[in-house]
């Protein structure tokens, strides 16, 4: 359902392709790839205070966020009510999100490396119920 959500944002926002990106049981990763964004230069500062109004095709990355988070959380609720998922107590997503800026083929490469690799370290992870913490 995640992954379904995270793969409809390009119909959403048609300005960005996805590329690498990894569900796991209890957060996800994954690099979105702002289409004719100039690599020279920062993007610019978005919201109140940037002074120039946003173009047509100008969506802030944390509302891209919002509503992928936003169509999870919904679908996830009819989940639950319709077919017996698992209900979660207060939200299904962290408040904030992290993000990074890849500025150049090294950090993308060792970001895209990261994220495939990171399946690998659930067995690991400590809010895994079947990790190590939990037989000890």
């Amino acid at each position: 359902m995640v992954e379904k959500w995270w793969l409809e944002m390009t119909r959403k926002f048609p300005m960005i392709e996805i590329d690498t990106y990894c569900v796991m049981p209890n957060h996800f990763h994954g690099i979105i790839v702002i289409v004719g964004a100039d690599l020279r230069v920062c993007p610019p500062i978005q919201g109140a205070h940037a002074g120039a109004p946003l173009q047509k095709d100008d969506v802030p990355l944390s509302e891209m966020i919002q509503w992928f988070k936003t169509m999870t959380t919904n679908e996830y609720i009819r989940g639950v009510k319709q077919s017996a998922w698992r209900p979660f107590k207060g939200k299904l997503w962290q408040r904030n999100y992290y993000e990074h800026v890849i500025r150049g083929e090294g950090d993308l490469n060792a970001i895209r490396e990261y994220i495939i690799g990171n399946p690998a370290s659930w067995a690991l992870d400590e809010e895994n119920p079947t990790g190590p913490r939990h037989f000890r």
